[in-house]
């Protein structure tokens, strides 16, 4: 009869496999921008940021939070305690961050104002005016977000998210400090894209992601 062979609790565990996003970078375009299609060249170095996209430059250093709300829909019958069935009713994905810098992207997503075109903000420097709108206007989005990492090797990890049609679902004080930086929090909600055809892409890519790969033998 022969011995088992020990099962490793070890087995599996990879440290090269755990994340962060050491640094974030939030772009917003206005829907007339063309969607994002591939973020990456064919090396896995990030391609260049297309015309359109504004950066929102510092966040706070909560960073970006992607919250996503889940329903269950639940079948229950008398000859069990627990569901029988249970079905996603909804799942909505929304992000929230809170940019520290008065720019031109920030006031923009906050105030419901076009990034480009008639009604955008001019250069920085010059002289801005905005009146608060009767009827508010909410205009969808497309959002871009780049995180970086890095490997083992120093090579670069990109994650991607790109959210093609956004819209701005909630937003917290803007706060003015003696102490702190002016804020302007927010929160946009992602919805399907008929042309893209999803809420939200996403990638994973870069030199040190494609030296994780086995090497073959």
């Amino acid at each position: 009869m022969t011995t088992p062979t020990p099962v490793s609790l070890e087995s599996g565990l990879h440290t090269e496999y755990i994340r962060k996003q050491l640094v974030q970078a939030i772009f917003a375009a206005d829907l007339s921008t063309a969607a994002i299609s591939n973020p990456f060249d064919t090396d896995g170095s990030l391609v260049t940021i297309p015309a359109g996209y504004v950066p929102i430059g510092y966040t706070t250093d909560d960073g970006v939070s992607f919250p996503s709300d889940v329903s269950m829909s639940d079948v229950t019958s008398s000859q069990s305690s627990e569901p029988t069935r249970s079905d996603v009713e909804s799942d909505v994905l929304t992000v929230t961050f809170s940019p520290q810098e008065t720019n031109a992207a920030t006031v923009a997503l906050y105030e419901g104002l076009p990034l480009s075109g008639a009604g955008a903000l001019p250069a920085l420097g010059t002289a801005w005016t905005w009146d608060r709108a009767k009827t508010p206007r909410n205009p969808f989005r497309r959002l871009l977000f780049i995180g970086l990492d890095y490997g083992d090797d120093g090579g670069e990890i990109y994650v991607v998210k790109h959210m093609p049609r956004a819209r701005l679902t909630d937003k917290d004080d803007e706060t003015w400090s003696r102490s702190d930086p002016t804020t302007r929090p927010v929160t946009l909600t992602a919805y399907r894209d008929s042309a893209v055809g999803t809420s939200c892409r996403n990638w994973i890519d870069g030199p040190g992601w494609r030296a994780l790969a086995p090497s073959g033998g």
